[in-house]
């Protein structure tokens, strides 16, 4: 087997094992650039030639050149490495799995080019992590839309309208909320944006994507939704892709290839069910 090949096998595995799963600790003691964030989740493991890549949910990415001598390995939680301490470049947890580097030349992070932080395109919105976020700005920006034929699973990852919503967030806000991701921003009621951008706000500040926050869709594809028992689906969306989770049997909200609109009501008890559980709701 090449050494090609072998990397290959390596990425394959590590696609398997660690995206979509919250990771839970984040070490590289000769990084350059942002650190990921633990409770985030990894999206994409790519390999080119004898570099390997890592995408998180929030646009951060892990490029590691391995060279001649450079090593990915995985193991179980508990398993003995391969590998000399001295030599580790990159430790990734996730539940159950851990990654290891070795003696890679290169270890670095950035984040994807994203046009809309252009300044031609304005500015950053409210930072929905912060208890002081301003997010009746939030609801303001979303009913001033100027783009009405733009999708919502689309505008929730726009930095203008609000910023530090993840992908994982993404996927759950709409499921919480009871609207397709494929609705229409201008669409949205007064109602319904005020709602939307509350859940995210929630779901941002106490971190969703940690291990110990329950997940209705995202990363359970195939899997019957806990509010309609309907399959999850999935599939990636925007550029660069990014995986989308939702539940076509109860989100149908907005969606445009419904004959009609369901009208607004109150949540669904397995939806009540799902934001009671959340840390927010256990915080004093």
């Amino acid at each position: 087997m090449t050494d090609g090949e072998r990397l290959d096998r390596t990425a394959a595995a590590m696609r398997s094992a660690l995206c979509d799963q919250p990771m839970l600790r984040f070490d590289a003691p000769r990084l350059v650039g942002v650190v990921p964030q633990a409770g985030r989740a990894i999206e994409q493991v790519e390999v080119a030639h004898r570099h390997l890549y890592l995408q998180w949910d929030d646009g951060t990415v892990l490029h590691t050149n391995l060279k001649r001598h450079g090593t990915w390995h995985l193991h179980h939680e508990g398993q003995y490495w391969q590998g000399r301490h001295d030599d580790l470049r990159v430790l990734i947890e996730v539940p159950g799995w851990v990654a290891v580097c070795f003696a890679a030349p290169v270890v670095e992070t950035y984040r994807l080019p994203d046009a809309n932080r252009h300044p031609g395109l304005g500015g950053i919105g409210p930072d929905l992590a912060r208890e002081d976020a301003d997010l009746e700005r939030c609801v303001r920006q979303l009913l001033a839309c100027r783009e009405p034929e733009r999708r919502l699973h689309d505008l929730l990852l726009d930095d203008r309208y609000f910023y530090g919503l993840g992908n994982v967030a993404r996927s759950e806000v709409l499921w919480a909320c009871g609207l397709s991701p494929f609705g229409h921003v201008a669409d949205l009621s007064e109602r319904a944006a005020t709602r939307l951008v509350d859940i995210a706000a929630r779901l941002v500040r106490h971190h969703l994507s940690r291990a110990d926050c329950p997940r209705a869709v995202y990363g359970r594809a195939g899997q019957s939704c806990p509010r309609c028992d309907d399959s999850i689906e999935s599939m990636p969306v925007g550029r660069p892709p990014r995986t989308m989770y939702w539940c076509p049997g109860c989100q149908t909200r907005l969606d445009p290839r419904a004959d009609e609109t369901p009208p607004a009501m109150d949540p669904h008890p397995a939806a009540a069910r799902y934001l009671h559980d959340l840390a927010w709701r256990n915080t004093g």
